[in-house]
């Protein structure tokens, strides 16, 4: 942790009990029958997280997974964790409650593009903002699976669904961008077919100390199939993915011909590294404690053809979390008055009795 860090009294860690014993995936494995659509990229990010949950050794009954409402918010059924299977966008500040008055426990969000940047965009920014100690895994399949594909708050502009016969006029929202304009402190991109990328993210934010965001592309098979092609296939990813990896300059293509580098104005963007040099590429630093620069590298992927989209850690920077302050908070002013009593405060000046 930094500095004003431990000037401030956070712990390092969250004081999350282990567990008594080693576990295994089998551990985090409920004796529910899994209910996506068979092909389901939720079926990849479901066994990623029950094979990386052990790495941690915490205890299962202090994990909880809280979700909204999606084909993603099954999730916490399928968790052998707590969990809760909230209302339609409000999962963080359902979470948030949790890790303000529970810091013994780990707390996951679970929830959809449509879920949380649509009905819950406002509860996901101040999450954010707030830096609560908070693990928010965003399934973002770019369409509403759930209700039967009509298109989200991500869908392209121009996408054709049941609610855009005549193609989407939106512009869609970029969960990355999103999250790095409310300064969240932990901002990455991963894909739910590629398990060690994935779990690589899932560790780093794990081991965050505050609000994490983790945006997952998810295919929906059924109603949006394909949506991630480009990244996936092995003929085009290498052409149009940019894998961020801190302190290393950013280029990518199949013989890494292309890169990321500042123009004369100060902007970013894709360079033929013959051309311009590979000194003069831009050397990615998730821990600039200025987004600038990480919210360029969020821009620079195509909505449409998704050509150069950046995956990886974006941001991970160290700043007191909401609940670390807050505790602070109230043990100072439990020191300075004394504990509070909650009867006086109902009973206060501001009641009355109705005979």
């Amino acid at each position: 942790m930094s500095d004003i860090s431990a000037d401030l009294g956070m712990p390092s860690l969250r004081l999350v009990p282990k567990a008594d014993e080693k576990q295994s995936a089998k551990d985090f494995k409920t004796d529910q029958e899994v209910r996506w659509c068979p092909g389901c990229g939720d079926y990849a990010i479901l066994a990623a997280v029950q094979s990386f949950l052990p790495e941690l050794g915490l205890k299962r009954e202090n994990i909880v997974f809280v979700s909204g409402i999606g084909c993603s918010s099954r999730f916490p059924y399928y968790m052998n964790t707590y969990g809760m299977h909230s209302i339609h966008g409000r999962a963080p500040a359902i979470a948030t409650g949790l890790a303000t008055s529970r810091q013994d426990l780990s707390v996951w969000v679970v929830t959809g593009d449509g879920d949380a940047l649509s009905i819950g965009g406002n509860h996901l920014i101040h999450a954010l903002r707030r830096n609560v100690n908070l693990k928010v895994l965003l399934f973002n399949n770019r369409i509403y699976g759930l209700t039967k594909g009509q298109y989200s708050p991500t869908s392209e502009t121009g996408k054709i669904t049941k609610s855009t016969p005549m193609g989407s006029l939106d512009y869609p929202f970029n969960p990355v961008s999103l999250a790095l304009g409310a300064e969240a402190t932990f901002v990455a991109r991963t894909l739910d077919s590629d398990r060690k990328h994935l779990t690589e993210v899932l560790r780093a934010a794990a081991e965050h100390e505050g609000t994490a965001l983790v945006e997952i592309y998810q295919n929906c098979n059924i109603f949006n199939d394909g949506a991630f092609d480009p990244l996936k296939d092995s003929e085009t990813r290498d052409d149009v993915m940019i894998r961020l990896v801190h302190g290393q300059p950013i280029r990518f293509g199949v013989d890494g011909e292309r890169g990321v580098a500042r123009t004369p104005h100060g902007a970013i963007r894709v360079v033929n590294v013959a051309e311009v040099g590979e000194e003069h590429l831009l050397v990615h630093d998730a821990h600039a404690a200025d987004p600038g620069v990480a919210f360029a590298l969020s821009r620079l992927s195509d909505p449409t053809t998704l050509a150069d989209t950046p995956i990886g850690i974006f941001r991970s920077v160290a700043r007191p979390s909401y609940d670390s302050l807050m505790a602070k908070q109230l043990d100072a002013s439990v020191e300075k008055s004394g504990a509070g009593d909650l009867q006086a405060l109902l009973n206060g000046n501001d009641t009355w009795i109705i005979a």
